[in-house]
């Protein structure tokens, strides 16, 4: 017991880089995710063709690939040219692959509302953006809290990939500690820290998902 007690410390220490990756990564890759859902959907063939692309890329590529890529390959890219620390390199990479998958979500979402609303607010005299605003968007929000839910917690067990960067997170500290203490229960614990995280997250989105039920 004393053992896990001094290595709590140190964990705690990674699991910060850990959820602040997590939260950073949330806060820019949902509106990205909707500004390219919208793109997406919209009439501008072009616009929606580019970003089809970059959703069939970002999906179809691994993410620890997209790390490496921006970390170590962006620098030699012609024009580009970019070398970013590992930190914002990590957090580039996971906000553009997840506002991938997000713009998905948010995609489906959209497109699940029935036409006849939108009918409605045009004669209504509402613009596009107000029909979004005020009446697609507050139900879209109900129906993709289940799969928004899935990529939310995948994006917590994801942000172990950063030790690929030499980030103190807190699957690096934990392997720190077994190679120098040649035990697993770092390990044990570290898997306790991501249950600790993702049940957190689970009990939100239930609470959210009773308070938003589309069903009553």
């Amino acid at each position: 017991m004393d053992y896990i007690l001094s290595i709590v410390g140190p964990l705690a220490q990674g699991s910060v880089v850990t959820l602040k990756l997590f939260f950073v990564t949330l806060a820019l890759a949902v509106p990205l995710g909707l500004a390219l859902a919208l793109v997406r959907i919209s009439r501008f063939r072009t616009a929606s063709r580019l970003v089809n692309g970059y959703l069939w890329l970002m999906r179809g590529t691994p993410l620890m690939l997209q790390l490496l890529f921006i970390y170590f390959a962006l620098p030699f890219v012609p024009v580009v040219g970019v070398r970013l620390p590992d930190f914002p390199a990590a957090i580039v990479a996971f906000a553009l692959n997840y506002a991938a998958y997000f713009a998905e979500i948010f995609r489906a979402g959209i497109q699940s509302i029935d036409r006849g609303q939108y009918e409605g607010a045009k004669v209504l005299g509402f613009t596009y953006g107000q029909t979004m605003r005020r009446i697609v968007l507050p139900q879209v929000v109900k129906r993709i809290l289940p799969p928004m839910s899935n990529e939310t917690i995948t994006l917590v067990k994801d942000t172990s990939l950063i030790y690929v960067l030499a980030l103190n997170d807190l699957l690096r500290a934990a392997r720190g500690i077994v190679q120098r203490d040649f035990t697993i229960t770092p390990f044990v614990v570290a898997a306790a820290f991501y249950l600790a995280m993702t049940l957190v997250l689970t009990w939100l989105f239930q609470r959210l998902e009773k308070r938003h039920a589309v069903y009553d």
